[in-house]
């Protein structure tokens, strides 16, 4: 999944394509780095300025558009917000990506009316809400336990379960050691028989283990891309789509072998 954020403030590329035709001009990059769909997302998952239902449909809905009439590929859309889904699905979107773990209850339904598949993630408070000491009892069971929770929402809401994908929400609500240790535990996700998706594109908790910016990590989030395969993960969120292809092929022929 090639990653194109409509949003001035990302906290990677730092809005480096906001201007439309920088975003069409990436978008046409990952899709020759060979993303085999894109995930548009108008508001960033940490703190920051406000923005209401109406700006972010004014950032994602054309961009939507645009990439549907475009490209031959699948769309996604990263937001909790059910009226922003409906519009994305009615502009061209098949996917809900949503980090909030379905807080916004008209979600799901919507996704279901518009035979979209979904992202369920595990999040312990909610977007753009810090949460600098996340405290669990189990942590991977706890993680679980909320995901299966999630799909099985999914499920009863209409959406099969092949099309309802699990994230840990790597760095949402989890310490740089928590989030590594949820990596290392792919497996267990896997175990909940819908599709692992992982986001782990350039995370804070790479950075933090890397002791470098987050602009650094690539090669650490190759890494973690090829262990994320080899535990089960099969939808990789990623910014550098061709490394990640590659670390990808590469995974896939160690698991053939």
């Amino acid at each position: 999944m090639g990653i194109l954020n409509r949003t001035p403030d990302s906290f990677y590329d730092k809005g480096s394509y906001w201007a439309f035709d920088d975003f069409l001009a990436k978008a046409d990059t990952l899709v020759c780095d060979g993303a085999d769909f894109l995930d548009v997302g108008g508001v960033k998952a940490g703190p920051g300025d406000e923005v209401g239902e109406q700006e972010e449909l004014d950032r994602v809905i054309p961009a939507v558009e645009a990439l549907h009439a475009r490209f031959d590929l699948p769309l996604s859309v990263d937001t909790w917000r059910a009226g922003v889904i409906r519009e994305a699905i009615a502009a061209g979107a098949v996917v809900g990506n949503d980090i909030s773990g379905f807080a916004d209850p008209d979600y799901l339904p919507v996704c279901a009316a518009g035979g979209a598949s979904v992202v369920a993630t595990h999040i312990r408070l909610a977007p753009r809400v810090a949460d600098p000491n996340p405290i669990y009892d189990d942590l991977v069971g706890d993680v679980c336990a909320f995901l299966a929770e999630l799909a099985e929402r999914a499920v009863d809401a209409g959406i099969p379960p092949e099309r309802v994908m699990v994230d840990a929400g790597l760095d949402l609500g989890k310490t740089e050691a928590q989030s590594l240790e949820l990596l290392r535990r792919s497996d267990a996700l896997a175990e909940l028989g819908h599709p692992v998706f992982l986001s782990a594109s350039n995370k804070r908790f790479l950075a933090h283990l890397l002791d470098t910016e987050v602009s650094q990590v690539g090669n650490g989030t190759l890494a973690a891309h090829v262990l994320g395969v080899m535990l089960g993960c099969r939808v990789l969120r990623a910014h550098d789509v061709r490394g990640t292809r590659r670390a990808a092929d590469v995974a896939a022929a160690l698991l053939a072998a």
